[in-house]
């Protein structure tokens, strides 16, 4: 894929974007430090597509129509119906893409954590049962090992439907921190009250 930039290039300014990456590759993460130094709303898509006792919503794809008809927003490049909707109004990609074996770090804990603290997620879903990592085949973390290798195929078909799209590529945890203090300043800044 040619025409990624790395987290020292620097940027246009954007204000529509989207971030894409395996199940725990840091995507909420980065997408609420974004939205806190840009001032552009993080929407997650789960949110969006899990209604209570995790059925999806019916609303979802109208939810998805209205958010990416907006002048600004920061969400994942996730969820097949949503992709039509996002892909064609985004103004930067930021793929997240750090080895297999640090997404395995960051999901399995993150887990544990919202399972054992009950920690409610999205229209009062928790994680299920531990157990269920054993029995259901789109657990969180098989999830994310399934799919981690498949997200720069994504990566890809959009940089090619849209070669005037920037895509940025970040590695690590380091890599973020420098796009965060450096080229990301550059994408929208705060408004400021007058």
């Amino acid at each position: 894929m040619l025409g990624v930039l790395c987290a020292t290039d620097p940027l246009p300014p954007a204000r529509r974007i989207l971030l894409r990456g395996a199940s725990g590759s840091g995507k909420t993460t980065l997408g609420r430090a974004l939205s806190r130094r840009t001032g552009i709303p993080y929407i997650e898509l789960d949110a969006l597509f899990h209604g209570p006792d995790w059925v999806p919503r019916a609303e979802f794809e109208a939810d998805v129509r209205a958010l990416a008809a907006g002048p600004e927003w920061i969400t994942e490049y996730g969820y097949e119906p949503a992709r039509p909707h996002l892909g064609p109004r985004a103004e930067l990609l930021v793929w997240l893409d750090p080895p297999r074996t640090r997404v395995m770090a960051q999901v399995v804990p993150r887990t544990l954590r919202r399972r054992l603290g009950r920690v409610e997620l999205w229209n009062g879903n928790i994680e299920p049962p531990l157990r269920t990592f054993l029995t259901d085949p789109d657990h969180i973390v098989r999830w994310a090992w399934r799919t981690q290798p498949t997200v720069g195929e994504h990566v890809q078909a959009l940089a090619a439907a849209r070669p005037d799209l920037p895509v940025v590529r970040l590695r690590s945890r380091a890599e973020i921190r420098t796009w965060l203090d450096g080229p990301a300043r550059s994408l929208a800044p705060p408004a400021v009250d007058t």
